[in-house]
């Protein structure tokens, strides 16, 4: 399969720059794949298509604040770093801009925004605060990437919070502003890692999920950090020969319990979002004893690239966002239903003017 054969015309203006006014209330497209039926609706109709016996399978990975900006020290030169991989201890790979200026044995001091951190106009190694915060870089990674040791006082992570800004896609041209931090997380999110957020989760509220559980829909949380194969773009003309980044996920023995119920049972598993699916698809073990394809529990690292061809073994639906041209993730919802019927409903997107991408509008495939 060629990339060309993933691409399609979207008009800039129908990129969102912001998110929804209020979370569920986003627009929702309901595909029908048996029928081929297209329905217009808001976020929170989902629990129309939703009912006793379904499962909802949700990733709780909690994006960092993994956008840094610091001074090369002893030049001054303005540096951006994205935090795209923890090593081991205080060691993260990471990609930095303007890459040429950063070599081996080179150091960059962090200061939060407002502190000149943004013009790179640093007093010290310490900041405002007189508290250490700064990167040595150890080696080079892959992709251009560098690996770099921090250095600092406190707690590594409150520290990021405190100096860090979300990673918002390229796409977004925009400054980040105080309701990122609130709105590019799920409301159901709790273990750090991802440096780009679930999307498709962003539309559910607290209430939602409760009205949801009421109805008798099952609700199971995985994790997956969202990683650096976020911002690659598949660089192939042949998409089999694209390999993806390893992402480190975590299935937790409950959550395993009630989606292997579910199945077991006949109930539906409806995945939302594309790092859920590539989640419970890469933990898919074939049970003999019951004839059915299980989730196993456990912790695993996955480079799982699903694309046309590919037979799903675990979700039977699929809530997700409007994603990118050519991207891997635009090849996952065409392994489930099929790239022209894909194609044909993101023109029907683009007609009717929904939002796309991460701030955008959302798509349930049934």
């Amino acid at each position: 399969m060629h990339i060309n054969d993933f691409d399609y015309e979207l008009p800039k203006e129908l990129i969102a720059q912001t998110p929804a006014e209020k979370r569920d209330c986003s627009r929702l497209m309901v595909v029908d794949r048996a029928t081929g039926e297209v329905e217009h609706k808001h976020f929170y109709d989902i629990l129309e298509y939703l009912g006793p016996g379904d499962c909802l399978v949700l990733n709780n990975s909690k994006v960092l604040p993994a956008r840094l900006f610091g001074v090369k020290e002893g030049t001054g030169a303005k540096v951006e770093f994205l935090l795209t991989k923890r090593i081991e201890g205080d060691t993260w790979e990471t990609m930095v801009r303007p890459g040429k200026r950063l070599k081996v044995g080179d150091a960059v001091t962090f200061a939060g925004p407002g502190s000149g951190a943004d013009s790179g106009s640093y007093s010290d190694s310490k900041g405002e605060e007189g508290k250490l915060f700064r990167a040595v870089v150890k080696d080079y990674g892959d992709d251009g990437t560098r690996i770099v040791e921090f250095q600092y006082d406190g707690i590594f992570l409150e520290r990021l919070e405190e100096l860090g800004q979300m990673p918002l896609p390229p796409y977004i041209e925009r400054e980040n502003n105080k309701e990122d931090r609130d709105r590019y997380q799920t409301v159901y999110c709790r273990d750090e890692g991802s440096v780009a957020a679930p999307t498709a989760g962003l539309h559910f509220t607290k209430e939602l999920l409760k009205k949801a559980e009421e109805k008798g829909v099952k609700i199971a949380y995985v994790t997956l950090h969202v990683g650096i194969g976020t911002f690659r773009p598949v660089k192939v003309e042949n998409i089999e020969e694209h390999h993806m980044h390893f992402e480190e996920y975590f299935v937790e023995e409950e959550t395993a319990e009630i989606i292997n119920e579910t199945i077991k049972a006949g109930g539906r598993i409806v995945s939302v979002g594309t790092t859920s699916t590539r989640t419970v698809e890469s933990a898919a073990r074939y049970d003999e004893a019951s004839g059915h394809w299980l989730v196993q529990p456990g912790h695993g690292n996955t480079d799982i690239f699903i694309y046309p061809g590919y037979e799903f073994k675990i979700i039977d639906a699929l809530i997700t966002n409007f994603h990118l041209p050519k991207s891997t993730l635009l090849m996952l919802i065409s392994a489930l239903y099929n790239r022209d019927d894909i194609l044909r409903v993101y023109k029907i997107a683009v007609e009717e003017k929904y939002r796309f991408f991460s701030y955008g509008d959302a798509m349930f495939i049934k």
